[in-house]
């Protein structure tokens, strides 16, 4: 349960209707085995003590006092045991009889929660045995001891710091207004659901999407429970579908047809996050609930949860080239509306050969096409220095002819050569001033050349880099409009690949792939023996590792510790802990130091959840101090 993960289970026993005894015996056996693996919120089906269908059996003395009786018996056997257990019963209370959640931990029983919604069409008949429960807490007794009834209660965690839990039953997730969504409002994160939903063509994706979409809507863990295999099939049947869902997404889910038990661990510090950030998650009416209170020990989860090493890449190909011609339509319709709002004339951008130039160049052509311009409204200009190696070179050149744009050569060495005269600096000496006096010079060129054809200069940099800073301050770094601006170096290659291999054209799908194959590389410093020397990723640490570390640091503003925990998981056998480590280190030094640049970049359009605009998703000031964070990653020890 450390950094916030906690494990969930929905758990389907095989049942017989009426027979409390043998059912709760199947619950006491689901108990040890979720508890066993690590759970520590336990949901059950609605009514599984006695089973959804028992009809006008519900009306029977013995049938209800049986069913009190075997919850005894499930409240003796938590005895000893942390966790949060709902199991679904008829209860008598003032002369009717009401559909409820039965909560419990550690031998002792919390809170009686009614369902509200009780259907009665189609075939469904529940208000013909129960009556609807209500918001407003009262109190019962059981086994000499007062309990609280009532819809409005939170099981709050003494010991998991913000964890807060509560429930609906069922049909209340089918309704218009489910009682889930003031649950969440007056602080519930994890949502659990008691239900006996019967199977009939279509219903399993539809139910699929109602709880998706409610974790989605509420910010919270989602946990559902269906009555299965022992149910009456007199008329229907029972499938067992059991889901658990987090912000949006399906964590787990059972087979069709199935009992038994699925798990999944949420990620409660990232679901508080997310609602911190949600200026629109309004808190409200918590002092209409019940707060009741249970303990969990802090104890580690071993964590069954996995985490994509490239979190801004969908893993499917079909949502993977989905994904890169939506990113493409973005850019080029950010860039079409600058061009026509300006009335610019031209488009300049610099190209060298490497992967975000080329993206830039592939965004431009997009744009002139949309506006019906011809091609050779672009200019591409290349600009040998002393680091460009043939390669690149003709890639570049060779890509901008094919694609129709204007090519124009500009050598800046004879340029630069005279600025280190001008500013005494020795051109043997390759240090920075020798790097950014190229990228400087450039920059340069570019802007005057656009100035001539009454043309905007189209940045090229792209989030990655903006991140670590890896740009020359009013060099690169600087441009009229930045089409790269949010987009990951992770993501910048899937997009150039996608074109590749869409654009139809052998020859402009050749050089793109030979560009994919060319190391990463600002080719400031000279090659060796025609190859390039100087490799980014080398200097700055590999794009894929920054790229994870960037999304969840700002995405859902994970801790250190907590991000090279899960860096562990995802990079597993791909890099060494002492590797994660120094990059993480590396990556959060240059993320403060280097915002002093992001807080002056050009305009460029957003097209992901995180971005690094000053004006829009990062409004961090540029002398915040790091030392917070680095005291925290200074303390994490390998193999933690």
């Amino acid at each position: 349960m450390f950094d916030g993960f906690i494990r969930a289970a929905a758990l389907t026993p095989k049942i017989r209707v009426a027979d409390c005894a043998f059912n709760g015996a199947k619950i006491c056996q689901l108990i040890d085995e979720a508890y066993e693996n690590g759970a520590k919120i336990l949901v059950f089906p609605e009514l599984c003590i006695t089973g959804y269908t028992c009809g006008d059996l519900f009306w029977q003395d013995k049938l209800l006092a049986e069913a009190k009786h075997e919850l005894y018996h499930i409240i003796f056997h938590m005895n000893g045991k942390q966790a949060l257990v709902f199991v679904g019963l008829p209860w008598e209370k003032d002369g009717k009889l009401y559909n409820v959640a039965a909560v419990i931990s550690e031998g002792k029983l919390l809170g009686l929660v009614p369902k509200h919604y009780l259907p009665n069409y189609n075939e469904f008949y529940e208000m013909r045995h129960f009556t609807p429960g209500s918001g407003k807490v009262d109190w019962v007794e059981f086994e000499g001891r007062p309990v609280p009834f009532g819809m409005n209660q939170l099981f709050c965690c003494k010991g998991m710091d913000g964890l807060c839990v509560a429930a609906e039953l069922c049909e209340d997730l089918w309704a218009a207004n489910p009682p889930s969504t003031a649950h969440a409002l007056a602080g519930a994160n994890v949502i659990v659901n008691l239900s006996a939903s019967d199977e009939a063509t279509g219903k399993r994706p539809y139910r699929e999407a109602l709880i998706s979409n409610q974790s989605a809507r509420l910010l919270c863990g989602y946990v559902y429970a269906s009555a299965g295999d022992g149910e009456s099939t007199q008329d229907l049947v029972f499938g067992g579908h059991n889901l658990i869902a987090e912000n949006g997404h399906i964590l787990a889910e059972s087979e069709q047809f199935a009992t038994g038990a699925v798990y999944a661990d949420f990620d409660i510090k990232r679901l508080i996050a997310e609602r911190r950030r949600m200026t629109t998650f309004e808190p409200q009416g918590a002092q209409d609930y019940e707060k009741v209170r249970f303990r969990l020990e802090l104890e580690e989860t071993v964590l069954n949860r996995t985490f994509d090493p490239k979190p801004f890449v969908p893993s499917g190909k079909t949502e993977r080239e989905e994904r890169c011609e939506e990113i493409l339509m973005l850019q080029a319709l950010g860039l079409k509306k600058r061009m026509e709002h300006t009335g610019a004339k031209s488009v300049v951008v610099g190209i060298s050969g490497g992967l975000d130039s080329t993206l830039a160049l592939l965004v431009m052509t997009k744009a002139c096409d949309m506006l019906g311009l011809p091609r050779d409204t672009m200019t591409a200009v290349t600009m040998p220095g002393f680091g460009t190696t043939d390669r690149t070179y003709s890639n570049a050149c060779e890509l901008a002819r094919r694609l129709g744009a204007e090519l124009r050569e500009v050598d800046i060495r004879d340029a630069v050569n005279q600025h280190f005269r001008d500013i005494g600096h020795d051109a043997s000496e390759h240090d920075v001033t020798y790097e950014n006096s190229q990228a400087r010079e450039r920059t340069q060129v570019l802007m005057d050349i656009a100035n001539k054809k009454g043309g905007l200069v189209v940045g090229t940099g792209d989030m990655s880099e903006l991140a670590l800073g890896w740009a020359t301050y009013n060099g690169d770094h600087m441009s009229m409009y930045g089409v790269n601006c949010s987009v990951p170096k992770t993501l910048v290659r899937h997009l150039v690949r996608y074109y590749a291999d869409t654009c139809g054209d052998e020859t402009v799908s050749r050089i793109l792939c030979d560009v994919l194959d060319t190391p990463v590389s600002p080719e400031l410093l000279p090659p060796k023996d025609g190859e390039i020397s100087q490799r980014t990723e080398d200097l700055v640490g590999p794009y894929e590792l920054h790229d994870f570390f960037l999304y969840y640091m700002l995405r859902f503003g994970y801790a250190p510790r907590k991000i090279f925990r899960v860096a562990k998981l995802a990079f597993a056998g791909a890099y060494d802990e002492e590797t994660i480590l120094k990059w993480l280190k590396i990556f959060y030094q240059r993320f403060f130091s280097q915002q002093f640049k992001r807080s002056c970049v050009p305009d460029g359009p957003k097209v992901g959840t995180v971005a690094l605009s000053p004006r829009g998703d990062l409004r961090m000031p540029s002398d915040a101090c790091v030392r917070t964070w680095m005291t925290e990653l200074n303390t994490i020890k390998v193999s933690e």
